[in-house]
């Protein structure tokens, strides 16, 4: 898969504006567990509600190993609840699959044609070994909208949050 190609799973018909939740793996799915995620994904969504109204949902596996939610509020708005639900569906999945889906520590970037997990901690001595570059995609999970989904998720290291961090390329 082209990385750029993800976009085209987006829906249309929601607004730029629509919520986005994304949730790294710790691991890459199986097909098995691919097929029983996209089930359990298709089986919230259909049911998701924010104070008894029906939210216009979309949920996603990208890349084996993100699990994308996203929310149109045009009509209804998310609220506490209807968020909750859908962490606590997450976690379910996290004890389903034995994986962790809430770890913001690791870090994933597009190395060799696949998704490669580093922990934060690692990112300087990554980056003085040429494991990770300036032009490495990064993911950048922390985007919160439809249109950060579609322009910012998959990103250069040095257009990242993760340049403030990495010492050497502070200094040039």
């Amino acid at each position: 898969m082209n990385l750029v190609d993800y976009q085209q799973f987006c829906p249309e018909d929601f607004s730029n504006d629509s919520k986005v939740w994304i949730y790294q793996s710790s691991r890459l799915f199986s097909i098995g567990e691919a097929f029983e995620i996209e089930s359990i994904l298709k089986e919230f969504v259909s049911n998701w509600k924010s104070h008894g109204a029906p939210v216009k949902g979309f949920a996603n596996l990208f890349f084996g190993q993100f699990i994308v939610l996203m929310a149109d509020e045009s009509n209804t708005t998310v609220g506490g609840c209807s968020t909750d639900s859908s962490v606590h569906m997450i976690k379910k999945m996290e004890h389903l699959f034995k994986v962790d889906l809430f770890n913001r520590q690791n870090l994933a970037f597009f190395i060799k044609d696949k998704v490669q997990l580093l922990p934060l901690t690692q990112l300087n001595y990554a980056w003085e070994n040429h494991f990770i570059e300036s032009d490495t995609i990064y993911f950048n999970n922390t985007i919160t909208t439809k249109l950060g989904f579609l322009n910012d998720w998959l990103i250069p290291v040095k257009s990242s949050w993760l340049k403030s961090k990495i010492k050497s390329l502070n200094t040039v």
